[in-house]
């Protein structure tokens, strides 16, 4: 008898798609939910139980990831599904929620069920990576209790790193994700200049590439910028959700740069370019400037 634990997805965009997706190959009984159910349609041929409502979706699950947009959409998923959970399941709460998000859902998790192991286990990187399980987990919560949850994040990522309690987790990836946001503004601003000056994307990247700043990243956005192709790996409006949320937790006064690019990506939305990816980020300025 197989001893992987029973996993449930609920939130299956792009992110959880790939989760459920690994665990599949990777032999795991997995159930799926979305507010959308066509989102796991696919999977289904490959064993994904389709469920649904959470409370369906959960009621088996040794393990269940939350993978959903903000902290609200999360409380509100987790508060159909909390009564039908198994006793001594494990809950790994895997996407951005900020530090006030993730310390209430904490907070109503340990009154609800004080029987269920809450972890705290964003992920840092994006669609492509996931879907080829080369993520890594920032996990937080009771280690040692924590067995069935290690077998699910190896199906999924490259690593798993520990960072302390609950709440550890959500902070290290808002110092993650404030990194990468800074990288995206600052490459589409170099794309620009480049193009003031003369040169190609192609010819940017050249310069950079097998030095130290030739991030792998930077080429993936610089070759959708030349494309025009921002089917999303991460979507600027959750980009942008993500950089509040850093501001938040931050001293503002110590993140002018970060605390800009949210009113600039701001705007960026407000002209209906929220659901593209980020790296459409280019093709703002580049309107701005005609």
């Amino acid at each position: 008898m197989s001893q992987q634990p029973k996993v449930a997805v609920l939130g299956l965009g792009a992110m959880g798609h790939a989760f459920a997706a690994n665990l599949l190959k990777n032999g795991f009984s997995v159930h799926g939910w979305n507010r959308s159910p066509e989102k796991g349609e696919d999977l289904k041929k490959d064993g994904l139980v389709l469920a649904t409502s959470v409370a369906d979706a959960v009621s088996e699950a040794d393990v269940i990831i939350t993978m959903l947009p903000d902290s609200d959409t999360t409380h509100d998923v987790l508060s159909q599904a909390l009564d039908s959970v198994k006793k001594d399941a494990t809950l790994c709460q895997m996407g951005t929620l900020g530090l006030e998000g993730i310390e209430k859902l904490h907070h109503y998790i340990s009154e609800k069920r004080p029987d269920i192991l809450f972890l705290d286990a964003p992920v840092s990187g994006t669609k492509a990576p996931a879907e080829k399980a080369q993520i890594t987990v920032l996990a937080s919560g009771d280690r040692q209790g924590a067995q069935a949850a290690e077998q699910v994040f190896s199906a999924i990522s490259k690593a798993t790193l520990w960072q302390g309690d609950v709440g550890a987790g959500s902070k290290m990836k808002l110092v993650v994700n404030s990194w990468l946001i800074g990288l995206m503004q600052s490459l589409a601003e170099s794309e620009r200049l480049a193009e003031a000056l003369g040169f190609e994307p192609d010819q940017l990247w050249q310069a950079l590439e097998g030095g130290p700043l030739a991030a792998p990243y930077a080429k993936v956005k610089l070759e959708m910028i030349k494309s025009g192709d921002f089917t999303p790996q991460m979507q600027l409006i959750w980009a942008l959700k993500d950089a509040k949320l850093a501001v938040e937790a931050g001293n503002k006064q110590q993140l002018p740069a970060l605390t800009n690019i949210t009113e600039l990506w701001q705007q960026a939305v407000d002209d209906g370019l929220g659901h593209q990816d980020l790296s459409v980020i280019s093709q703002y300025l580049a309107s701005r400037g005609k």
